[in-house]
């Protein structure tokens, strides 16, 4: 969730730092720090020099030109506050007693109160309420007992002391630390949590995520599970988690997806539902050619033994990801005839279900960081390769937007939803993508597992191949509509999403994307759900707003909307145009298809009017308060 940057090389830190953490301001902060080692002009003593700001970057930025930073070492961070408020006290990088050693760090220490209660009994003071400034009081008092050993070299005491330290850290986290005795070394350090090298001319730059990388290098070295570096001028020394040196080759970018420009768009937000239509078609392209067997009718990265043996499903996902998984789920169970089940990866950690044999499990992060999901996949692979039977051996499929991630580091078998980056928060295309990831897997399990006729697949293909093209349509005529609409609810407090089948993981999706960008308290429902309490909240200030498409339910759905229209509620629907709907105070309407299809689109109507509320509202629409865009700590 916090954004880490450093750097070491012959250029000024401080421009390096600045640029890269305004390429990870998409992931959620609400303070902002950097500092740098660079050698005074008096006595050529290397000096620490340590900047922090509470709010946006560029309040640390304007504090960085005012008094400066100097120096070519530097470690910078974006923080998203967890132990703490978010207070300069708080902000990272946070320092030793003597000033002279400096630490950032995204993740959580879970033993920080014991390791802090340690330090206090020895006489440390703390300045924060955090949990990373046990950090460098930690490396502080390793390096005293090293030198007091007699070990001479900085570069050497450094490395020695943090890697000493990780041993003693619970929890997850990536770091990285600065000594002003060690103007010439840089280490980081990473457990359960992300930290890429990017290798440039003579410099290297570490971050937390490949869009702080953007401009400085493709050529990177993703840090492993448990893995410390030395960064110096001469290059690159890396060691596991028992002190061994490892050799590993660098690997590069393979596209330019990490480099951001919001176009002419006022927000990210509203330019990345606009790259939808682009989105469907590079899918349709890349996954649907002309040609293929009728026993695997989406080409996918898999061969036929990846379809064989399997008798269960289960899929791990959080927030927007989980809402995808279960339009996934109705897929794979209705469509191809296999029994799939969707945990929140956060509860399966803690309660995982009975093991069953022949179980494929499907983790869905678009960032492919998602602690939660990530640990659970974990988990979930140590206690089924455990097990006696062979026919409960881990068989695991990662869908990602981030084929570099640790998803992909983790997890054989990936699936790239190729959507291209997402800055905004708030999931719009990364979740047209996770739902065609789907669509994917079910075809192509409806065909091996013969569930369903060759001509319902072809014709599901074909609507398929549709989606483009009606994207483009639906998206400009609801931009305007949305708009128009969105003045309606500036004085609303609580919205109700209704859906059925399909489409009720499009209701729970719309719901969330109103709560995290307009701040307004929405709850999707079962339609049929809503005479079993939830109607006890309808009066004419609360609207309702109902997806309904034809299919088995559309005749439920439309009674259930008739029952909130009689409690007075305002009744916005998301239909076909037609006598049916003319029920609605407020149509939405989409194209009539059919239902297998229709998340695709009914989807889009509620991204755009969540967008347009909060735009009305004038709140930050790429960065609401208290979210991240990529959930690394638990």
């Amino acid at each position: 969730m916090c954004g880490i940057v450093a750097v070491i090389g012959s250029q000024e830190a401080a421009p390096l730092l600045l640029s890269g953490l305004r390429q990870l301001e998409y992931r959620g902060y609400d303070s902002a720090g950097l500092a740098t080692v660079g050698a005074d002009k008096g006595d050529h003593l290397a000096t620490l020099t340590c900047r922090r700001a509470k709010g946006k970057l560029n309040n640390l930025a304007e504090l960085v030109d005012r008094k400066g930073s100097p120096g070519h070492l530097g470690i910078g961070h974006t923080r998203w506050a967890t132990h703490g408020k978010p207070e300069e006290h708080n902000a990272h990088p946070h320092r030793d007693s003597s000033g002279s050693l400096a630490v950032v760090q995204n993740g959580i220490i879970e033993n920080y109160r014991f390791l802090r209660n340690e330090l206090e009994s020895e006489g440390i003071e703390f300045a924060s309420e955090t949990d990373t400034e046990v950090i460098p009081h930690l490396i502080a008092r390793e390096i005293k007992h090293l030198q007091t050993n007699g070990c001479s070299s900085s570069g050497s005491i450094l490395l020695e002391a943090v890697q000493k330290v990780s041993l003693q850290l619970k929890g997850a986290y990536a770091l990285a630390v600065v000594w002003a005795e060690t103007p010439d070394a840089l280490v980081v350090a990473r457990r359960q949590a992300p930290l890429v090298i990017g290798l440039g001319e003579g410099e290297f730059l570490c971050a937390s995520d490949t869009p702080a990388l953007a401009g400085f290098t493709r050529t990177i070295l993703p840090m492993e599970d448990g893995e410390v570096a030395l960064l110096t001028p001469l290059g690159i020394e890396l060691y596991d988690h028992t002190g061994q040196r490892q050799k590993r080759s660098p690997s590069f970018l393979t596209s330019a997806e990490h480099v951001v420009d919001k176009r002419n768009f006022r927000h990210f937000m509203l330019k990345e539902i606009h790259e939808q239509p682009e989105t469907a078609e590079l899918w349709v392209a890349r996954h649907l050619p002309n040609g293929l067997p009728e026993e695997v009718p989406v080409a996918l990265p898999f061969d036929k033994s990846f379809y064989e043996g399997i008798e269960q499903i289960q899929i791990l996902a959080c927030g927007t990801s989980r809402h995808a998984a279960m339009v996934g789920a109705y897929l794979l169970e209705q469509f191809a005839g296999i029994p799939t089940s969707v945990f929140y990866a956060s509860e399966f950690r803690y309660s995982a279900p009975p093991l069953v044999p022949n179980t494929l499990t499907i983790g869905v992060t678009q960032s492919g960081e998602t602690a939660d999901t990530l640990a659970a996949l974990s988990m979930e692979s140590e206690r089924r390769n455990s097990h006696v039977n062979s026919a409960y051996s881990s068989r695991q499929l990662g869908i990602t937007n981030r084929p570099e991630s640790s998803l992909a580091r983790q997890v054989t078998n990936i699936l790239d939803i190729g959507a291209g980056i997402e800055i905004g928060v708030a999931a719009t295309k990364t979740f047209l993508g996770q739902l065609f990831a789907f669509y994917g897997l079910a075809l192509n399990f409806a065909a091996r597992r013969n569930s369903r006729q060759p001509d319902e697949i072809r014709t599901l293909l074909e609507e398929l191949r549709s989606v483009p093209n009606q994207l483009k349509v639906l998206i400009e005529k609801h931009d305007q509509l949305s708009e128009d609409l969105a003045p309606r609810f500036s004085g609303t407090q609580d919205v109700i999403f209704l859906g059925r089948g399909i489409n009720y993981p499009i209701a729970l999706e719309g719901a969330l994307k109103l709560k995290e960008i307009s701040y307004i308290h929405a709850e999707g429902y079962p339609a049929g759900e809503m005479k079993h309490g939830p109607i006890a909240l309808l009066e004419p200030r609360v609207p309702v707003i109902s997806i309904a498409t034809p299919g088995v339910v559309f005749e439920k759905v439309l009674s259930n909307a008739q029952e909130a229209k009689a409690r007075d509620a305002q009744l916005i629907g998301i239909a076909p145009e037609g006598p049916e709907t003319e029920i609605f105070d407020a149509l939405m309407p989409i194209p009539e298809v059919s239902e297998w299809i229709s998340p695709l689109l009914s989807v889009v109507p509620m991204q755009l009017l969540s967008y347009h509320i909060a735009a009305h509202r004038g709140l930050d629409v790429d960065q609401p308060r208290n979210l991240a865009k990529s959930v690394t700590v638990e």
